[in-house]
């Protein structure tokens, strides 16, 4: 990302009211998480299918431009480019963000002479063409490719790999169900509530995780937001054919036809994951509480909160 364009996405933020820790972790695009110029660039025809749905007009990165290798005969109206390290050099500071669906190690190669600052450098994620993995390898938490990881490993079901230490040092995983249009102070409440009845704060969650249907959720969008954590789409039918135990819902099996949300949730968007908390109802929104095995990370304590001042609570009822 350039300097000037930097500058630029921190005055939007500030007008929008978002401190920066909570506007890094924009989980979706909403009003007030404007949407980066993106680039997504593949070598190859698999690389191309994922870029297509990335790029889709509906529910996919927003405004983004293509590029593919001259060999990939796929999407022509993509720009097309020969050589991954020339390319990069003509848009490493045209983009807020990189998306490169390629080996890392090519990408290292064609992004190092180029790498100057976390302030000023775009935001790179590379993908395998398996759409497995997403991995935010260039300013992760400064340039925002810890949220693009994110955004793009909901898109496409892969899992987001993320080493930044203030966030990959906490271990907690919070699972929400909630009935459509549920507000966020709801949300938030519950969340709370819920991390409190485990014995936990806020700073010790490392990701707030839902099933993929609820990529349009307004209220837990913006749940995520005010709590300052990435939103985490498990997709639906890793949730129906998951080994983990958990606890089945009528009332979710009933509604979106999944065994249940919140529970399965928090367990299969972390790592070595194990539920801490059961699932606990609030009104209209359920939480759960899962904990990863992450045994170096026993003795180091959380991080510092990445939460907005609390919205106005919910009403006695809804909680």
């Amino acid at each position: 990302m350039g300097k000037g364009r930097r500058g630029k996405d921190e005055k939007a933020v500030k007008a929008a009211g978002l401190s920066p820790s909570a506007a890094a972790h924009c989980p979706l695009p909403t009003a007030h998480c404007p949407l980066p110029k993106i680039a997504v660039v593949s070598l190859s025809a698999a690389g191309a299918r994922l870029a297509a749905r990335l790029c889709e007009a509906a529910g996919g990165l927003g405004p983004c431009d293509v590029f593919l290798h001259v060999g990939v005969a796929e999407m022509p109206a993509a720009r097309r480019f020969d050589r991954i390290a020339d390319l990069s050099r003509e848009i490493f500071s045209q983009y807020e963000g990189i998306v490169c669906i390629a080996p890392a190690g090519v990408v290292v190669r064609a992004i190092a002479p180029l790498v100057e600052h976390k302030t000023s450098d775009p935001a790179v994620v590379v993908v395998d063409v398996g759409g497995r993995w997403a991995i935010s390898l260039l300013s992760g938490h400064e340039g925002g490719a810890n949220d693009l990881a994110m955004r793009v490993a909901n898109l496409l079901g892969a899992e987001p790999v993320i080493s930044t230490t203030s966030e990959a040092g906490r271990d907690l995983v919070v699972g929400v169900g909630c009935r459509r249009g549920a507000p966020a102070d709801h949300i938030v409440a519950a969340v709370r509530q819920a991390l409190k009845a485990a014995g936990y704060d806020l700073a010790a969650v490392r990701l707030l995780a839902s099933a993929d249907l609820k990529a349009d959720e307004g209220g837990l969008i913006e749940a995520a937001r005010w709590l300052g954590l990435p939103l985490r789409l498990v997709a639906s039918d890793e949730i129906r054919a998951t080994v983990y135990a958990f606890a089945p819902s009528p009332l979710a099996q009933d509604k979106v036809d999944l065994p249940a949300v919140a529970e399965p949730a928090a367990l299969l968007a972390g790592r070595r994951t194990r539920l801490l908390l059961p699932k606990q109802i609030f009104g209209d929104v359920t939480v759960a509480v899962a904990r990863e095995n992450c045994w170096s990370l026993a003795s180091v304590p959380a991080g510092p909160s990445t939460a907005r001042p609390a919205p106005s609570k919910p009403s006695p009822k809804a909680t």
